[in-house]
């Protein structure tokens, strides 16, 4: 049966442009520490003002990752036996929170699962959507049509360096939002951040990619998530929340850190011009 992911994801993307704000994606590790950790924390990421939820699923050799995110899926890799655990607290959140939620991993859990039999499981348990960062658009085969035609939104990455036919190609297959990657790199580091990210924005604006823009990696900061806002429609904050989480000397401890942190952001975000 078709999911209604894609159709969230989308409906809260248009409650923010109409209400002139910029949305706020967190990520966190599935798991890190457990997954009763992360089951309690995603209902109140979304209080604090978190709009979409990224839900890392550990991998064992992950390729975009930088330290601190590697190290989250290290200790939070026994915490599940495959996919069909993690599709599971999916579906504990999903029930406990209207925010979208939306899986990061690789492509080789999902291909040993089966694209379809995923797509259908996740749906069902309430997932929105899925990004897959070494599935680009030129591998990504029928991929994209599946996750639309089960309900969960194909979200695809555009790198620094992607030409304009690729760019086109990535307009015409995602859903949900486009992942801007700002910068060359792994995640959590801050080199060049926005690196030629107005012309990138430019460039799916004149395609007609309606599709929101949403740019992340090297945003740490209420000021950078603020400045790099103003260009696109919202930032996704990952290593920042993740380092809080892991920072924290008792669970209570590092779940106040990482509220505190996204209500900081929040409060960046909307303080930026429409």
């Amino acid at each position: 049966m078709k999911g209604e992911g894609l159709h969230q994801l989308q409906a809260t993307f248009a409650r923010l442009k109409a209400a002139g704000r910029k949305a706020l994606v967190t990520y966190l590790m599935a798991g890190d520490p457990d997954p009763e950790f992360t089951a309690r924390l995603v209902p109140k990421l979304a209080e604090a003002g978190a709009d979409v939820v990224e839900l890392g699923f550990p991998f064992s050799d992950p390729i975009a990752d930088g330290p601190v995110i590697q190290a989250a899926g290290k200790r939070a890799l026994h915490q599940f036996s495959g996919l069909g655990d993690y599709l599971e607290l999916v579906r504990r959140i999903h029930a406990a929170t209207p925010v979208p939620l939306v899986l990061m991993t690789h492509y080789n859990p999902i291909f040993r699962f089966g694209e379809r039999a995923f797509l259908e499981r996740a749906a069902e348990a309430g997932l929105s959507g899925a990004i897959i960062p070494d599935l680009p658009v030129d591998e990504a085969g029928d991929w994209p049509a599946m996750c639309r035609e089960l309900g969960v939104a194909p979200v695809l990455l555009e790198a620094p360096n992607t030409d304009d036919v690729h760019a086109r190609r990535i307009a015409e297959a995602a859903a949900g939002f486009i992942y801007l990657v700002s910068l060359k790199g792994v995640t959590g580091t801050d080199m060049g951040l926005g690196e030629n990210l107005q012309a990138r924005v430019d460039r799916f604006r004149s395609l007609g990619a309606g599709t929101p823009l949403i740019v992340g990696f090297g945003i740490s900061t209420p000021e950078q998530a603020r400045t790099v806002s103003r260009l696109c429609d919202g930032v996704v904050v990952g290593t920042g929340l993740v380092s809080r989480i892991a920072a924290g000397p008792t669970r209570d401890a590092a779940e106040q850190a990482a509220l505190d942190y996204v209500r900081a952001l929040r409060a960046g975000l909307d303080g930026a011009p429409e």
